[in-house]
């Protein structure tokens, strides 16, 4: 396997320098702010972007960024709720503490417990681990609970996850993806210490992997896999389907129904964390390569296609925001391009070999991460529209800069996830 031809060393330098100072600029002594600049309530500790972030510091060797993620754990296993809950965010100056907005966040307590991990796992550092084994048992049960019905998936309630202003709930694929993996962190954890596995842990992992691998995926021929998690509902998912079988993973499945949107983080993050087979990868890098990736962008969209106010969901999905309405078509979840998306997208396809497609979809990281905005360049947004390509949302965001640290670092043959 060979790398790319690095023919613009020079600004991929640069640009490398300018996400790690972003992340420098984010770093206090309470963890990573999500941006160093007061937008909204953006400059937190936020659990989702503070654990992306202290990846990113995992992949490089600045003592001090991970230092910090370190700091952002800690912060926020010292702010966890009554009964295991992870903070969606932490204001430390003001002593706020937000678990979410009209509902909790499902996806602090999994990517906290994948940070930790990860960062144990890359530091050594015991007395870290020997801290946080409490906070990470009491996530363990609360996910548990959130399954509702013993039967391996969590359930999330609408706006429950990073998309916390869409409209998709239910048995949501990116959590079950990020369940995953914060079993399989807790489960090495366990090996690590106790010098044997957790059966029934190893057991549920094996179990939530064939859970996946039958209900989000929508082959061509109609023969139901084994692990159907509800007859009824898979049998008219697949009819519903349509067009979209064999072609990319499913959203989200609940009690009205499957969604049929393509869910990028959910799409990178099933083949970054070895769910999907390779015919899979090869059906969904096709759609993308065909449908979805701007030649001259190269950036994934959040979800695809776009609701328009003549869309059934529009009218739910105005209803969804915090402070404004951000899902204008083309922005933001509705059809945003988004750097963060990117990232996963392109480590996975290095993952895979596809080192030029993956270096492509770095340089695309990087050049959305130097767009200008009020005159200045390197605006690190938060998004492109996608109809524009023009920059939107919240900036300087520290994950942003993280998607390109993230990328470089992957093409350059650096791995998480215990790989």
């Amino acid at each position: 396997m060979t790398r790319p031809d690095q023919h613009d060393a020079p600004a991929i330098a640069e640009a490398h320098e300018r996400s790690l100072d972003l992340m420098r600029a984010c770093a206090t002594q309470e963890g990573f702010l999500a941006t160093p600049t007061q937008r909204d309530n953006y400059r937190r500790i936020w659990a989702r972007d503070g654990a992306i972030i202290g990846l990113a510091a995992l992949l490089g060797d600045d003592d001090e960024l991970i230092d910090t993620c370190r700091r952002t754990l800690e912060t926020l296993a010292l702010h966890q709720g009554p009964h295991g809950e992870i903070p969606s965010n932490v204001d430390t100056k003001a002593g706020r503490v937000s678990y979410g907005g009209t509902t909790g966040r499902v996806d602090a307590g999994l990517w906290f417990a994948i940070c930790c991990s990860e960062y144990w796992r890359r530091t050594g550092d015991d007395d870290f681990l020997e801290a946080m084994l409490e906070p990470l048992e009491r996530v363990r049960q609360l996910l548990g609970a959130w399954e509702f019905n013993t039967r391996g998936l969590l359930y999330v309630p609408p706006t429950g996850d990073w998309a916390d202003e869409y409209v998709q709930s239910g048995y949501v694929l990116y959590d079950q993806l990020l369940y995953l993996q914060a079993q399989r962190a807790i489960a090495g954890i366990h090996r690590s210490l106790h010098g044997s596995a957790d059966h029934a842990l190893e057991e549920r992992i094996t179990r939530l992997g064939h859970l996946l691998r039958a209900n989000y995926w929508f082959p061509h021929e109609h023969e139901p896999p084994e692990d159907v998690y509800h007859p009824v509902l898979y049998e008219k998912g697949h009819g519903a389907a349509g067009h979209r079988r064999g072609v990319y993973w499913m959203p989200f499945f609940s009690p009205l129904g499957y969604g049929f949107r393509f869910d990028g983080m959910a799409n990178a993050l099933v083949s970054l964390l070895g769910v999907s087979d390779e015919a899979q990868d090869r059906a969904v890098d096709a759609f993308i390569e065909d449908e979805l990736a701007p030649d001259d962008v190269m950036l994934l969209p959040a979800f695809d296609p776009v609701i328009t106010p003549r869309d059934e969901y529009w009218d739910d999905l105005q209803m969804s925001f915090s402070h404004t309405f951000k899902n204008a078509p083309h922005e933001f979840h509705n059809g945003g391009l988004w750097p963060i998306v990117t990232a996963f997208y392109a480590a996975s396809l290095a993952d895979r070999g596809r080192l030029d497609l993956a270096a492509r979809y770095r340089d695309g990281i990087h050049a959305a991460n130097a767009r200008a905005r009020d005159g200045e360049p390197w605006s690190f947004s938060e998004y492109l529209n996608g109809a524009t390509h023009e920059p939107g949302g919240t900036y300087p965001m520290g994950w942003s800069a993280a998607s390109g640290i993230i990328a470089d670092a992957y093409v350059d043959g650096a791995r998480l996830f215990g790989h």
